[in-house]
């Protein structure tokens, strides 16, 4: 496969991961409705049912397990970074509002994750790219709206948000350098199923109680398929080819296309000034889509 065809086939890989995010937040206020579960214990569900499908699927196609230290320590940094990341975000809206989470989190992602490839030389920021980054942001702000006054707890939820960005944007940045010999399948089922064992404890505190239904068990199911095992799958082959930078823009496919499933199936209501950013978060991901890739596929080109 070509260079070129295969940064376009990490493209999609990375847009079919943003839409299928998107389905999340609609499925994880189902089950929060029907089970009762806390934020952080269906953070943590979702980690442990995605991961456990794919660790199925290793065992069933009879991929090799990881042996040498690379593999592990990528498994490891999946693990941590992606409990922190989930523990967070959940821990942010908590504390702060939908709203404000989504706005730190996903909006400060691609801008971590632009700092952190002109810092290590993987991709120079120029202003093409920054200009991409500020249209999505704006975007954003716009679709999300503007987080009202809160108490204390908005300052906490704000640097609870602020860590998740991180969070996510180093494993971006890590995983789109491939390890030999480990597969995202693979890293993503064992890390996600010991990154879910991390917030077992913080799920079990913060569930009062539970309550088990035939709709929350589908749910469940579909939480842990569809924007996990799916998506997570796809987003990290997918990094590999289009690079860390346009996957974290295109993760902001993932608010766009929440904010379309509430409106269809919640009877949620957006107003003009969330129209407005809904162009424009979609003009700068069409931009993202257009550009060329991570360093190294611009190395492999030549």
């Amino acid at each position: 496969m070509s260079v070129s065809l295969s940064a376009r086939v990490g493209t999609a890989d990375l847009v079919i991961a943003g839409i299928l995010w998107g389905t999340g937040g609609l499925l994880g206020t189902l089950v929060q409705r029907s089970t009762h579960l806390s934020p952080v214990a269906v953070a943590a569900v979702r980690l442990a049912v995605g991961g456990l499908l794919l660790v199925g699927l290793c065992v069933l196609t009879r991929r090799a397990i990881p042996r040498d230290a690379p593999a592990w320590r990528r498994i490891g940094a999946t693990a941590v970074l992606a409990a922190v990341f989930q523990g967070c975000y959940f821990g942010a809206v908590a504390l702060s509002s939908v709203s404000l989470a989504t706005l730190i989190t996903i909006g400060m992602s691609p801008v971590v994750v632009a700092v952190l490839e002109h810092l290590t030389g993987r991709r120079a920021l120029d202003r093409t790219r920054a200009r991409s980054i500020a249209l999505a942001v704006a975007g954003l702000a716009l679709l999300v709206g503007t987080p009202g006054a809160g108490g204390s707890g908005v300052l906490f939820g704000a640097a609870l948000a602020l860590a998740a960005a991180t969070a996510f944007a180093v494993l971006t940045v890590i995983a789109a350098v491939p390890v030999p010999g480990l597969d995202p399948v693979t890293s993503t089922g064992i890390g996600f199923s010991a990154g879910a064992m991390l917030l077992a404890v913080p799920a079990a505190v913060t569930t009062t109680s539970i309550d088990i239904t035939a709709p929350g068990l589908l749910g469940v199911l579909a939480l842990g398929l569809f924007p996990t095992a799916i998506a997570y799958t796809l987003y990290f082959r997918g990094l590999t080819a289009a690079g860390a930078g346009t996957g974290a823009l295109l993760a902001l496919l993932e608010p766009l296309t929440g904010t379309v499933l509430a409106v269809v199936f919640l009877d949620e209501r957006l107003g003009v000034a969330g129209w407005i950013g809904a162009v424009l978060l979609a003009v700068a991901l069409l931009t993202a889509a257009d550009e060329p890739g991570s360093l190294q596929v611009r190395e492999q080109a030549g």
